[in-house]
C-alpha cells in the first residue's frame, strides 16, 4: 500500500508540472488554448507538484515525516478550493476542467492525508 500512495503522488505531481507548466511557460498559444485559467489555482498547483513529488519520494522511503507533508497539501488544496468557489460564486471565469481538476487533487490528498498514518503506525524513521 505504501509503494502505491507514493507512486501515486509522484505520478500525480509530475503530470500537475507537466500540464502547469505547459500553461505557465508555453506562451500566449498555450494560454490560449488553457481558456478562463484562475492564476492563483494555476499557480498553487504548480507549486505544490513539487510538494506531491517530494511527499511521494518520501512514501517510498518510509519517512515518517511524509504525514505532515501530505497534511499540509491536503489543507492548502481545501483552503484554495474554498478561494476558488468563492471565485465562482462572485462572477469569476473559469473553466469546469479547473473545477473537476481541484475537486480530484482535494480528495487525494485527503486519501494521503488519513491513510499515510495507518502505513507509519508504530514507526520511528524520521
Amino acid at each position: 500500500m505504501r509503494w502505491l500512495l507514493g507512486v501515486m503522488a509522484i505520478l500525480f505531481g509530475i503530470a500537475t508540472l507537466v500540464e502547469g507548466g505547459h500553461v505557465l511557460f508555453g506562451g500566449p498559444e498555450a494560454r490560449a488554448q488553457a481558456g478562463a485559467v484562475v492564476p492563483f489555482v494555476l499557480m498553487f498547483n504548480f507549486g505544490a507538484g513539487f510538494a506531491y513529488i517530494v511527499s511521494g519520494l518520501a512514501t517510498l522511503d518510509g519517512r515518517v515525516w511524509t504525514l505532515w507533508v501530505a497534511r499540509a497539501v491536503a489543507i492548502a488544496t481545501l483552503v484554495v478550493f474554498a478561494a476558488f468557489g468563492v471565485h465562482v460564486l462572485t462572477g469569476g471565469a473559469y473553466e469546469t476542467r479547473t473545477l473537476l481538476a481541484i475537486v480530484i487533487r482535494s480528495v487525494f490528498w485527503v486519501a494521503q492525508a488519513l491513510l499515510l498514518p495507518r502505513l507509519f503506525e508504530g514507526a520511528r524513521r524520521e
